[in-house]
């Protein structure tokens, strides 16, 4: 038998993608309904389904619809939400945020009511509940008093636990808030109460619908986050926060936004051994939903490729308003 020389010159890497079967075989990353975080908003009255025009498909639900949708969640195999809340009312401290009758605390105990199973994520930031919608309290400067905000960031904190809350999520970029929250919490008898931190919250132009759908625009300071959030060039900044968060107690960390800031996401994983979350932000679903509307995309294909290539970057929880959707396409794959 004469043996060619000619396979030695290349390598066959096509072997592996002959067929369907092959594929699923040698595949590396996964996607899961489990893997994911449903956002809610959650607003007062009743029977409240109102849409959110920046975010087709996405709207604010009152109270007594949200019985229905954790039953819709757990039929596609989603068991985590994170929620936001549209208040009554907004003053200068934010009050309804911390509030026991508060609308994210009515929203937390209708959903361990309706499935005591579903995990229910309380987002901890003052901005949705303020009246100059900043993340924090306001100085006599119009400065965010960074300090002066932890006490009412730990106390909403106890609010949500007290309500129910599986998981507390401080969003508000203050520095030291973990340590409070979990001080506090631990002071309280929430001992074994997780949190995850969103300990790398970039200053991003992503979030603008979302800023809709929550009406947590800033009043002062032109909409300007850019001193508590973090700037969108650094890297290394984003690993001093993390480390931060994880010396404060974070049980795990966070990456906000997640498709433009795919290189923060793998730079945090190879950081770190904590399980690692990553937002899917209102912007990166709103040019996807237009581009699908237009024609110019098929929206299953991309909306599981995008999410692929956020797992693969190394989050282990992807926090994303496709979540239904998604959910529904993998069940028919």
């Amino acid at each position: 038998m004469t043996v060619s020389t000619r396979a030695a010159a290349f390598t066959r890497t096509r072997r592996t993608r002959a067929s369907a079967a092959m594929r699923g075989l040698v595949r590396e990353t996964h996607l899961d309904p489990a893997q994911f975080i449903y956002p809610l908003f959650v607003t007062h009255g009743r029977g409240v389904r109102e849409p959110i025009s920046s975010m087709p498909g996405q709207s604010r639900l009152s109270v007594d619809l949200l019985a229905a949708e954790a039953r819709e969640l757990r039929d596609l195999g989603i068991r985590a939400v994170l929620l936001f809340g549209i208040p009554e009312a907004k003053d200068a401290v934010g009050s309804e945020g911390y509030a026991s009758d508060g609308i994210v605390q009515q929203a937390v105990r209708a959903l361990k009511d309706a499935d005591p199973e579903l995990l229910v994520v309380g987002d901890v930031c003052l901005c949705e509940y303020t009246d100059h919608g900043h993340c924090g309290l306001l100085l006599p400067s119009g400065e965010v008093d960074n300090d002066g905000s932890l006490p009412l960031l730990a106390r909403t904190a106890v609010s949500l636990a007290e309500a129910g809350a599986d998981l507390i999520a401080p969003s508000d970029m203050m520095d030291g808030r973990v340590g409070a929250i979990r001080e506090v919490l631990d002071g309280s008898g929430f001992e074994t109460l997780p949190i995850m931190a969103y300990s790398a919250k970039y200053a991003s132009a992503f979030y603008g619908p979302f800023r809709e759908a929550a009406d947590s625009v800033p009043r002062q300071g032109a909409g300007d986050r850019r001193g508590y959030q973090m700037d969108p060039a650094n890297v290394r900044e984003a690993l001093r926060e993390v480390a931060a968060d994880i010396a404060e107690q974070a049980d795990m960390v966070m990456v906000k936004p997640a498709l433009a800031y795919l290189d923060v996401i793998r730079a945090v994983r190879e950081s770190t051994h904590l399980p690692l979350a990553a937002y899917n932000v209102s912007g990166e679903y709103a040019m996807v939903k237009a581009a699908a509307q237009q024609g110019w995309l098929d929206e299953r294909a991309v909306v599981l490729e995008t999410l692929m290539a956020i797992r693969r970057a190394g989050a282990d929880i992807l926090i994303t308003y496709h979540a239904k959707e998604a959910a529904r396409w993998l069940r028919e794959q």
